[in-house]
């Protein structure tokens, strides 16, 4: 396995569509920050974390959203506070954020 934990950013930007979009809501900021804080806690190692953009993940009306791999967890978030939490209890320490789960669809 290449990483204990592989995350992707929804970043899609929608022009003119009704549709909401991640971008809209801040999400290149957040990933941005997800990339720092994960290095800043050494977890951007090999077989450690990765932080990738995405394009549409197709989750728009619940967004913004980031999924973890390989446990396809799917997340919402509002801050970089919910972000640090994300990295800190499931991404270091295998704890997922209960309070940021997407609702299945």
């Amino acid at each position: 396995m290449f990483y204990k934990h592989h995350v992707f950013f929804c970043l899609n930007q929608r022009d003119g569509d009704e549709r909401p979009c991640c971008a809209a809501r801040g999400a290149e900021a957040m990933q941005k920050h997800a990339k720092s804080r994960v290095k800043e806690l050494g977890l951007a190692v090999p077989g450690g974390v990765r932080i990738n953009k995405a394009g549409c993940l197709d989750r728009c009306e619940l967004g913004p959203v980031v999924v973890v791999y390989p446990e396809a967890v799917w997340y919402t978030y509002v801050d970089a506070s919910d972000i640090d939490e994300i990295v800190e209890s499931h991404l270091r320490d295998g704890q997922v954020v209960e309070r940021l789960l997407l609702e299945p669809q």
